[in-house]
């Protein structure tokens, strides 16, 4: 396993940030660390790369201990935190160049991160002059130099507009082609972007643990249909497969079927056979941010 976390507990004081979570992450997978703001996810990764200890429990990274054996997990992890460390009065280069040699590696491995997150246009400057997104380039290449099989990033895309959003999600998509990649945010969009699997934390424990797949593909959808008149709930639970039915408001109905089968066809064909006009048809899967609502709600 790439990550194996067993029942770590993290407290500050009476305060407990993470209480006895388990999970692991295999090689190659891109996983969603998604939780509200406070929900534990920034502790779990500094306890990952070795940064802080955990109260109790057991965290490895690629088979090495994070307390019994932090540097061998030190280069096997590339980090990149929530506040991107950067010294702004340095040029890009000479940044990257300088962790280098706290890393002992050759130079020409500088160019290959430079040319691999598309910083080569602003190499040679400031990086004081770049934009966030481009110090977020600088970051995620500081995390590559020493080529880790694991990368952590945590809220990678935080303040990004939405073109930088777009080429920061193809360049860890890219990255991840390659490597392990623990990704932590509270974006779901970001999670549907760019991940195979979530990891959904509230109040320091493990709500859900799902494969992006799984979630597209449930067993059952909703259809949101608004009709020109309004229908008895019974009426509607005689179309095939139909569980329950709302009416949320007005002639608006949402009917659940259980089935992964598009049943909007069935809906028309009934409304047609009614001499019902549709006023509106939508299908409603089951999303990421009705799931993140549904487990994180107070």
């Amino acid at each position: 396993m790439s990550i194996a976390v067993e029942n770590i507990t993290k407290l500050y004081g009476e305060q407990k940030a993470l209480n006895s979570i388990s999970f692991s992450v295999k090689k190659g997978e891109i996983v969603g660390f998604l939780g509200p703001n406070g929900a534990g996810k920034s502790t779990l990764m500094k306890i990952l790369t070795t940064y802080i200890p955990a109260t109790e429990g057991i965290a490895k990274v690629n088979d090495f201990d994070v307390i019994t054996n932090k540097t061998d997990v030190q280069k096997s992890v590339g980090y990149l935190p929530e506040h991107n460390p950067l010294y702004l009065d340095m040029f890009v280069k000479e940044y990257l160049s300088f962790n280098a040699n706290v890393y002992n590696i050759k130079k020409q491995r500088v160019s290959e991160v430079i040319e691999q997150t598309g910083l080569t246009p602003e190499a040679h400057k400031k990086i004081g002059q770049l934009s966030k997104g481009y110090r977020q380039r600088v970051g995620l290449a500081n995390a590559l130099l020493h080529e880790p099989d694991v990368l952590i990033l945590d809220e990678p895309t935080t303040g990004l507009d939405p073109n930088q959003l777009v080429d920061i999600r193809r360049l860890i998509q890219s990255i991840g082609k390659d490597k392990t990649v623990f990704l932590s945010t509270h974006i779901m969009q970001e999670v549907e972007a760019i991940c195979d699997r979530v990891i959904i934390i509230n109040k320091g424990e493990i709500v859900a643990d799902k494969a992006l797949k799984d979630l597209r593909d449930g067993k059952e959808q909703t259809v949101i249909v608004e009709f020109d008149y309004r229908v008895e709930d019974e009426f509607l639970l005689k179309l095939p497969n139909a569980i329950s039915v709302n009416n949320t408001h007005d002639f608006v109905y949402e009917i659940t079927f259980g089935t992964s089968q598009d049943m909007r066809s069935h809906v028309f064909d009934f409304a047609h056979d009614n001499q019902l006009k549709i006023l509106q048809l939508n299908q409603k899967n089951e999303s990421l941010e009705n799931l993140f609502r549904a487990l994180t709600s107070e």
